[in-house]
């Protein structure tokens, strides 16, 4: 009984970050994007700025490059968790555990990595809000992810008992 409680739990979680992992995504590719297409263009007969970075986004602050880059990043593996957590709900084995909580623990601590640099962001600030948003969602994200890992391990106890 308390299993199938800590399964439809995992499912909810799983759903409620893939959602919002997807959105994380969508974000910072439109920031991917937008800094590629609005970057510095270096053409013949023109010098490099002094203070010329290769992670230069044009709608926020110094931190938002590693900020967009990294949160890209653990939202892709956070896709990837979360697709391999739903595996893992539909089977609901021993078996299943260890993949889904690997892949569970790598998303989350890439998914701190982007928080740190959303925190760092916002004490900069100068943003707009698609990266308010963004920072809002990988701090929402990192305490989700935890709590997901936290009812794999919970469900995992209760049932070698």
């Amino acid at each position: 009984m308390a299993s199938e409680q800590m399964k439809s739990v995992a499912s909810a979680l799983l759903v409620l970050n893939l959602c919002m992992y997807v959105i994380v995504l969508a974000i910072g590719s439109w920031a991917m994007n937008r800094a590629i297409d609005r970057g510095f263009i270096i053409g013949p007969g023109y010098e490099l700025p002094a203070h010329f970075s290769p992670i230069f986004f044009p709608m926020g602050n110094a931190a938002t490059g590693f900020f967009v880059t990294f949160s890209l990043i653990a939202g892709v593996v956070g896709v990837a968790s979360a697709i391999v957590g739903l595996n893992h709900t539909r089977f609901w084995n021993s078996d299943s555990i260890p993949s889904a909580a690997s892949t569970a623990a790598i998303a989350w601590t890439l998914t701190l990595l982007a928080m740190g640099f959303a925190s760092k962001e916002i004490e900069l600030s100068i943003r707009n809000a698609r990266l308010r948003t963004m920072e809002a969602f990988m701090i929402i994200l990192s305490a989700t992810q935890l709590l997901y890992i936290a009812v794999i391990y919970g469900a995992s106890s209760s049932r070698r008992t």
